[in-house]
């Protein structure tokens, strides 16, 4: 049986003019709230909230999400989703 899938994704207009993209580092803000992946949970893709530290990616740009380091317990995972800026 084939079973088909279909995704709506919304523009920045349609989430209120906000930018979600964890890949760009102009986008990501000390104390921001974000959902990053752990390193330790990239196989399963589990997902940890909290809020910005320090901005441990340089580049303007990296396509598996910019490496952040969270308040939280210091935890370091790549930002998959931007929550509150």
């Amino acid at each position: 049986m084939l079973k088909s899938w279909i995704f709506s994704v919304k523009s920045d207009e349609e989430r209120g003019g906000r930018s979600l993209n964890g890949q760009t580092r102009s986008n990501i803000k000390i104390g921001a709230l974000v959902d990053i992946v752990l390193k330790k949970d990239q196989a399963t893709g589990a997902l940890t909230r909290g809020h910005v530290k320090r901005i441990l990616t340089n580049s303007p740009n990296h396509p598996h999400g910019i490496k952040v380091m969270l308040e939280e317990g210091g935890q370091v995972g790549r930002v998959q989703e931007i929550i509150e800026s």
